[in-house]
């Protein structure tokens, strides 16, 4: 479960204060994956960092009560100075792994080649994107974040791999899907959520969210 007690967020960006939450509270349970439909600009990527922790509060308690993945596409925990090979092996250690594993996984997963054993900074974007998506899938997650402006691989043989091994992690776990376009959302998610003006209002069915999103659109 991820919980938010009377969270607040925002920024000043030199003109006026933007509010991303004011004292929100609620629950994400596991078990049930929920879409966030947000118009662009509106905090999305701050408010699925605030729920793994990449991101701090303003005000207010996150609570974790499982595992909770990092954002797919993000490099959190990945070292560009190192080669696939050290960040893959110390992403083990740190979530109590083997090493063979998940190296092994991920070798298999992005099909880098001699590209695995150099560092990331010599990465493209797409090469970058293959690992973050295969280390996140090694890791095995109560909750997986997912961020429609995610860095992504339009690699089809990569895909062709991948998306099955996502598949089957989200039949034993959930999703948070953020996205500015509804049917993003209805590859993974039932329930939704609509974040505007700092509030998030909830939804029993995607249908309902998004026929709302779409009328005040």
């Amino acid at each position: 479960m991820i919980e938010f007690r009377n969270v607040s967020k925002s920024y000043w960006t030199g003109q006026r204060r933007k509010v991303i939450l004011d004292r929100a509270t609620f629950r994400i349970e596991r078990g049930r994956s929920l879409g966030v439909l947000a118009a662009n600009g509106t905090g999305k990527t701050t408010l699925i960092n605030m729920m793994c922790g990449l991101e701090p509060v303003d005000e207010g308690q996150v609570i974790r009560s499982c595992r909770v993945s990092f954002p797919i596409g993000t490099l959190a925990g990945l070292d560009p100075k190192l080669n696939a090979v050290e960040n893959t092996r110390y992403l083990a250690r740190l979530y109590f792994l083997d090493p063979d594993y998940v190296e092994s996984f991920c070798r298999y997963l992005t099909d880098l080649g001699d590209y695995f054993e150099r560092p990331l900074h010599s990465y493209s974007s797409g090469m970058r994107a293959r690992l973050n998506f295969a280390a996140m899938l090694a890791l095995d997650f109560d909750i997986y974040l997912i961020d429609e402006g995610m860095p992504s691989t339009t690699d089809t043989e990569f895909n062709r791999r991948a998306m099955p091994v996502l598949q089957q992690r989200l039949a034993r776990a959930s999703a948070v899907v953020v996205s500015h376009k509804p049917a993003v959302l209805e590859r993974y998610c039932g329930s939704a959520a609509i974040l505007k003006d700092g509030k998030l209002h909830f939804f029993d069915r995607l249908r309902d969210a998004r026929e709302v999103y779409d009328y005040a659109a």
